[in-house]
């Protein structure tokens, strides 16, 4: 017979920051080499190995091995939800140089959340297309309710999104495969953004829609970390296809978009992009 649910364990193996940045890198679900990896936490090759260790015993990272060398990654979708969930309650951590203010920025405005958008351009996208019809449902605004909708530790089902035939079409004619949609919508998931604290797509159609854009070209992956780049093409794109502002003149000083966190207000407003560096 087991017990509750031990979050005293999973939390000694959080309380290392080494280990916490080890978890950040592997966010957008690739896996990556333990050299890699030691980097991106800051420590030493042996000390990354022991840190590996621990959370692969904890079963939250996978591991597989080519030759000499072990890669890792996130163990499911599910560890990926649960960081999303706990950034949305951490404080933010400390800034201590230009290195670590652009990394940050960079994260906020445009990232991978495991499979799918997240960030400003996230929640602008999916603000763009509750503005044109394409989803219907909700509005993208995160609301904790009296009766408990919109829980913030809920898979992105509370709020009934719905992506209607014209919408999947329209994602359609870009290039993005979506399944048969039903007279009633086909259903969305959804996460809260911790960054934003607002919605942004996820699920099969968030996943097929953040490899459609990178496939064109128009998001570009950071070299290290999950950060995402909009290229040229993509300031030209996503302006033409969604109607999303160049991101250097929305005047919005990198917090939010118009009407909220890029979702679409009484008059159809809020779909600028995030303010990004050319790449």
């Amino acid at each position: 017979m087991t017990g509750e649910t031990d979050l005293a364990a999973l939390g000694a193996v959080l309380a290392e920051r080494a280990r916490t940045r080890i978890l950040l890198a592997l966010g957008d679900g690739r896996a990556l080499a333990a050299s890699v990896l030691a980097a991106e936490a800051g420590v030493a090759p042996s000390t990354a190995s022991a840190h590996l260790a621990r959370l692969v015993e904890a079963g939250l990272l996978g591991v597989t091995v080519q030759g000499r060398h072990r890669y890792y990654r996130l163990a499911g979708p599910e560890v990926a939800e649960a960081m999303e969930a706990l950034a949305r309650v951490a404080p933010p951590a400390p800034v201590r140089s230009l290195r670590d203010g652009t990394r940050a920025h960079a994260v906020r405005a445009a990232r991978t959340c495991y499979d799918h958008l997240a960030g400003r351009l996230g929640v602008a996208l999916f603000g763009a297309l509750l503005a044109d019809g394409s989803v219907t449902g909700g509005d993208g605004r995160h609301r904790l309710d009296r009766d408990g909708r919109d829980r913030l530790s809920a898979h992105g089902r509370d709020v009934d999104y719905r992506l209607t035939a014209a919408g999947a079409e329209r994602l359609g004619r870009l290039g993005v495969e979506i399944g048969p949609v039903g007279t009633d919508g086909l259903p969305l998931r959804y996460c809260v953004d911790w960054s934003e604290q607002a919605h942004h797509l996820s699920g099969a159609v968030g996943r097929a829609l953040a490899g459609r854009l990178i496939e064109l070209g128009w998001l570009r992956r950071a070299d290290r970390g999950r950060a995402l780049h909009v290229t040229d093409a993509g300031r030209r794109g996503l302006g033409g296809e969604f109607g999303l502002a160049d991101p250097t003149r929305d005047g919005h000083d990198d917090r939010t978009t118009q009407g909220g966190a890029g979702a679409p207000d009484a008059g159809g407003e809020g779909r600028g992009l995030p303010r990004l560096a050319r790449r």
